[in-house]
């Protein structure tokens, strides 16, 4: 096996300093991504990857290099993940607060914090994020603002959202003690740079492990497809849910992949009339609803009880072709 690259990371950790290598290797058109750690004179080989895919390698790669720098280690090499690249002032300082906060907030105050959100967002019949986000009830509860202006000191707390909860926030911080004030410039010291570098890559471990299963999930549904599964077989196989499903599908259309082997295998269950009833409606009322379609289609009767989901399944796979037709004579004209 050639390897066409390499890179030496250590951490030191109660005077121990542990040493490992991550490495990429090819032989006979096959990609090896893996890591060796030295302990001992010992060598521990952890392969991550091996197969065809270049893309696949890479999202591996971040996501698993994130994972071992979120836990101290570092390179000999600078520049896997642009470490040399500057924030912004403020951004900077926005991320040291959040940072500050998931590691040293008051957990109690937090728990309580969250159980005022859900009863928040029930009462006004919101989803929990619109009323506050997790980052900026952790802000609250490690900061603890007693005052609305310093409530406002908080990244995330503008007027309109200190108008709507801020008493209720300050009824919750009043009587809980904290060991320091505002303003907060006392963080850009008190916070180690270690913790910190190790924060900023936990949140691009998330943040790769999020594409990482996206990619993978595109994966399936692609290999299903070639496959010729049908689409229970890909819900299955990728993990998604129906919709979700028929949503990628329509994404991957547009890119130019082939999803017809896939729709005519769900559509042809559905008589050919009905299909072009569908067809027609889309041209007269246009794609960008489909409520209007399945009336003008089916009129006052309704499918049969439990299949309506299933009919707006055909529904939006027509509109996937029909979609790519009307595409495909604009470009034509």
């Amino acid at each position: 096996m050639e390897v066409i690259f390499m890179n030496k990371l250590s951490r030191t950790s109660d005077q121990h300093e542990d040493i490992a290598q991550l490495w990429i290797g090819e032989e006979e058109n096959m990609w090896h991504l893996g890591w060796s750690r030295y302990e001992a004179g010992d060598r521990e080989d952890t392969i991550w990857y091996e197969g065809t895919s270049w893309e696949e390698l890479l999202h591996i790669y971040r996501h698993q290099l994130a994972m071992q720098m979120s836990e101290g280690y570092r390179p000999l090499l600078q520049g896997l993940y642009h470490e040399n690249e500057e924030l912004k002032p403020r951004s900077y300082a926005g991320q040291r607060l959040h940072c500050f906060s998931e590691l040293y907030g008051n957990e109690q105050l937090y728990d309580d914090l969250c159980a005022w959100r859900r009863q928040k967002a029930a009462s006004d019949r919101k989803a929990p994020y619109f009323v506050a986000t997790n980052r900026l009830l952790r802000l609250i509860s490690a900061f603890v603002p007693h005052t609305m202006d310093e409530l406002m000191q908080l990244p995330g707390v503008g007027e309109s959202k200190a108008s709507e909860y801020g008493l209720e926030w300050l009824e919750m911080t009043s009587g809980t003690e904290r060991s320091r004030s505002f303003p907060l410039d006392w963080v850009y010291t008190v916070l180690k740079e270690e913790e910190y570098d190790s924060w900023l890559y936990k949140q691009k471990e998330q943040k790769y492990k999020q594409e990482l299963d996206k990619f993978l999930t595109r994966k399936h549904v692609l290999q299903g497809m070639k496959d010729g599964q049908t689409l229970e077989e890909i819900v299955i196989r990728s993990g998604l849910s129906r919709r979700e499903l028929i949503e990628l599908l329509e994404t991957l259309d547009l890119e130019g992949y082939d999803t017809d082997s896939l729709l005519d295998v769900e559509l042809a269950v559905m008589p050919e009339a009905e299909q072009e009833a569908v067809w027609s409606a889309y041209e007269e009322l246009g794609d960008t609803f489909l409520k209007p379609v399945l009336h003008k289609v089916y009129g006052g009767e309704r499918p049969e009880a439990g299949s309506l989901e299933q009919v707006y399944e055909r529904l939006r796979m027509i509109r996937i072709r029909f979609r790519r037709h009307v595409e495909t004579e604009r470009n034509a004209g």
